[in-house]
């Protein structure tokens, strides 16, 4: 089957409810006859004309009788720039001030052209901040890869909002975990440890998208969060790779659900957990357990007789063997997996084990993600209840649109108007890992 090429514009994803919004925002806006005009004749490029052009030229920013406290907001969020990782000047912030001033006491002309200055920086700053930084998560689907958004979708974005002053001071056009960061990192003192690591995670929620149906797992929390309509809609406990195994960063999209799984037993389990109980008990422990030992690690590998193997070579490591688990209620695997592409050979899955969720410190596995409940995301995934056709191994079922999903480690979190700071567990808080491109 073809896959589907998917971009990384989750700007034009937007729920359609926000978009309905806009032409409603219009008529509340409703410019005089002239400023509109002067924005009319006014110079900008050819996207930033378009926007305007298709609101009838109206304002957004310097709207008759509307405050101007989201622009002056905005300008000092450009101030503020460095906590982004970027360069305050390259947004003009003292030009955007005089211009404003200008428009206070000046004419339509006057006005117009603040406009179109405050939108143009303000299309700048957002593509910088989707484009300029490296993230810390790799991308693993090669069809799946960063866009920068349109001017006309940033632009839509911000003009659809209900209330532009509230969707500019919550930094709208960005992941919701990355206001509350960048809100803690301003009141953070300078230099500070707590400084440091805040950076390191608006790092790392700077490469999380600002909208579209998406799943962030955050293995740091042990929790997986279902967005949509740019907030999160639903919420799971996880389980992650131990230290030794850590779950990667990483990016990719969600394509198809597996129904009676096998479960392909990693090696070093192999060695340290199944065949010290063959050598104890007897092949009849991988049998009662729904075990077979494969041919080889081909997709046609066939069950070979396990009472062949040399066990005790395989408890010390010197022999390796492929031990596979058949579907059934002891699978390691569970009822379901959801496959994304990768080459750490890394899913979410269900799991028997829900005993192992009670723990506050949950890093159990191998480097996959364990679910709570797997029925659930399978339901929000493809909007019904998956249930499998048959007794039958691996059934695979596509998602007819696929979902990005996002695993990444946040060792301080936003909680409300506060900041939870989290154990660095895997090690990676030590030193800056991303920089500017």
């Amino acid at each position: 089957m073809a896959r589907r090429r998917l971009g990384w514009n989750l700007w034009a994803a937007a729920p359609a409810a926000l978009l309905m919004l806009a032409p409603v925002q219009v008529q509340a806006q409703a410019a005089d006859p002239e400023l509109a005009a002067a924005i009319a004749d006014t110079s900008m490029d050819r996207e930033l004309r378009a926007f305007y052009a298709a609101r009838g030229f109206r304002p957004v920013w310097l709207a008759s009788g509307a405050s101007l406290a989201a622009a002056e907001r905005l300008i000092e969020i450009f101030e503020q720039a460095e906590l982004d990782g970027l360069d305050s000047g390259d947004y003009r912030p003292r030009r955007l001030r005089d211009a404003i001033e200008d428009a206070r006491e000046g004419d339509a002309e006057d006005a117009a052209k603040a406009e179109a200055l405050i939108s143009r920086s303000y299309v700048e700053y957002v593509r910088d901040l989707h484009g300029r930084v490296r993230s810390p998560m790799a991308a693993t689907d090669p069809d799946f890869r960063p866009e920068p958004p349109s001017a006309r979708d940033i632009l839509q974005q911000m003009a659809a909002a209900p209330s532009l002053a509230a969707f500019v001071d919550g930094n709208g056009w960005m992941h919701p975990f990355y206001a509350g960061l960048r809100r803690a990192l301003i009141d953070a003192p300078a230099g500070s440890e707590q400084a440091r690591l805040l950076r390191l995670n608006l790092d790392r929620a700077r490469g999380l998208p600002g909208n579209g149906r998406h799943v962030v797992v955050d293995t740091a929390g042990g929790r997986l969060y279902m967005f949509a309509g740019g907030k999160v809609v639903d919420s799971m406990k996880v389980i992650a790779g131990r230290p030794a195994t850590p779950t990667p960063m990483m990016t990719s999209v969600i394509r198809y659900a597996t129904l009676n799984p096998y479960w392909n037993v990693p090696t070093d389990l192999t060695r340290s957990r199944l065949a010290p109980e063959v050598v104890e008990k007897g092949p009849v422990f991988l049998k009662a357990g729904g075990y077979d030992v494969l041919s080889d690690w081909s997709p046609d590998a066939a069950p070979t007789d396990a009472a062949l193997v040399d066990w005790r070579a395989v408890a010390s490591g010197a022999r390796v063997v492929r031990v596979r688990q058949r579907p059934g209620l002891s699978n390691g695997m569970g009822r379901m997996k959801f496959m994304f592409p990768n080459g750490n050979d890394i899913y979410l899955h269900d799991t028997p084990e829900k005993g192992l969720f009670s723990n506050a410190g949950r890093y159990f596995s191998a480097g996959c993600i364990r679910l709570e409940d797997a029925p659930r995301l399978g339901r929000w995934l493809f909007g019904k209840p998956l249930k499998a056709a048959s007794a039958k191994p691996e059934q695979r079922v596509e998602l007819a649109d696929p979902v990005p999903i996002y695993i990444t480690y946040f060792t301080a979190f936003p909680t409300g108007k506060t900041v939870a700071m989290r154990a660095d567990v895997y090690g990676r808080d030590g030193a800056r890992q991303v920089g500017m491109r």
